[in-house]
């Protein structure tokens, strides 16, 4: 005879099978893009903007200053995106604004000029913004007008302003390169874990490296009088591009910030692009004009 646990277990009916999702459980479920597809949208971006880039470069004049122009504008736009203020809209038009005054006043009276007017501007875009973080907002317009003023003043050169110019953009693009693959394929120690998790020691390095073998080769295309001079600068040019990068990613992991922009589709935004050739060019500017000129590396 069954005791009645038994009874009652043959009688109990089956547990319900799990229910199959529905179509609008499906559609609503995020979709988390694969490595392999970023990758694919990074390059089909760089693919279109390099021959513009580039295209303006060789150019030069107003096409060229046109293009430093728009990126100035963007980039401080989205500084003032990243760094909060109490009155986010006049802090924006504000710093614009003194983007393009400070442009227009070193194309008509030099570099001094512009960051002068910047220097201005940047104070007015802190006062107008307000903010616990007034300072820091200001400094971007300060910032992003130094790296401007340095990237005009390279261009403008009379003879070598299109080799210089192209040396310090071939050396941060090499740069950005050596670093992601030797970090990717060496690993090891981190360079700044608390700012940037994925930038390493062998990173750095395989930058430099690559950011040297680069502008070794500008250099000898271009007919310069010291390649080997170009070598060390190529490799400090990569240290201080990386130093912009992580002062960037700081200022974006401080207010939580994953991108500075969505203008440029796998990429970001403009500032997250040149973030490391604002930092380099001003140095390079004044490296050439302090002791290039007395080398004559160049």
């Amino acid at each position: 005879m069954k005791s009645s646990t038994e009874g009652n277990a043959a009688s109990a009916p089956p547990p319900p099978a799990p229910a199959e999702p529905s179509a609008a459980d499906t559609a609503a479920a995020p979709v988390k893009p694969s490595k392999a597809g970023d990758l694919k949208v990074r390059a089909l971006s760089a693919l279109v903007m390099a021959p513009v880039v580039l295209g303006a470069v060789w150019m030069g004049g107003w096409v060229f200053h046109a293009l430093i122009a728009f990126g100035s504008v963007v980039a401080v736009s989205e500084w003032t995106n990243i760094v909060p203020s109490a009155r986010h809209l006049p802090a924006r038009v504000m710093a614009a604004v003194g983007i393009a005054v400070a442009l227009m006043a070193q194309l008509a009276a030099g570099p001094a000029a512009g960051l002068g007017v910047a220097a201005a501007f940047a104070v007015m875009t802190a006062i107008v913004g307000g903010g616990s973080d007034r300072g820091l907002l200001g400094f971007g317009v300060f910032y992003v007008a130094a790296g401007m003023a340095g990237l005009i003043w390279l261009r403008d050169l009379p003879d070598i302003g299109l080799s210089l110019f192209l040396f310090v953009l071939f050396a941060i693009w090499a740069t950005d390169i050596g670093a992601y693959a030797a970090g990717r394929s060496i690993g090891g120690p981190k360079l700044a874990p608390r700012i940037s998790p994925k930038k390493t020691w062998a990173g750095l390095i395989g930058g430099m490296l690559s950011s040297a073998l680069f502008g070794w080769l500008v250099a000898i295309a271009f007919g310069a009088a010291r390649p080997d001079i170009a070598i060390l600068v190529g490799a400090a040019v990569a240290v201080v591009g990386q130093a912009g990068d992580l002062f960037e990613s700081a200022v974006k992991r401080r207010y939580n910030v994953k991108d500075s922009g969505q203008l440029i589709p796998g990429h970001g935004g403009i500032l997250d692009r040149i973030d490391g050739l604002l930092a380099a060019a001003p140095v390079l500017a004044l490296f050439h004009a302090a002791i290039g000129t007395v080398l004559s590396w160049w």
